[in-house]
Parts: structure tokens; sequence; C-alpha cells
């Protein structure tokens, strides 16, 4: 298994699936959050930290 992804590439993903999915105003504040998230699950691709992304967003939104 790769390493983890780094916290740059996290909040990459975590702020483009957050804008795609709200409004710009909401995603900045929901980005944070998401990027721990995905942080947390430690996803090794970038595939599979969308997906954790976007079932964070979808919480937390």
């Amino acid at each position: 298994m790769s390493k983890a992804l780094k916290k740059k590439a996290v909040k990459k993903v975590a702020s483009k699936v957050s804008k795609k999915m709200l409004s710009k105003k909401k995603a900045k504040s929901v980005v944070k959050k998401v990027a721990k998230v995905v942080m947390k699950k430690k996803p090794s691709s970038k595939k599979s930290a969308r997906k954790v992304a976007k079932k964070a967003v979808k919480r937390i939104a």
C-alpha cells in the first residue's frame, strides 16, 4: 500500500468536492472539516479520498 496522500492533496480534493456540491460560501467553511475527516481515514489514492470527501460533505453540510 502506498503512503497516504499528502495534506495538500487532501485539501485539494476536499475543496474540489465541496465546491461541486455546495455554494462557494458554504464550501469554504466545510473544506477544513472535510480535509480533517479525509486525513483521519488515510486514503491511499485520490479516488478513495474523493469518496471519503463526498460522504463527509454530505454529513457536514
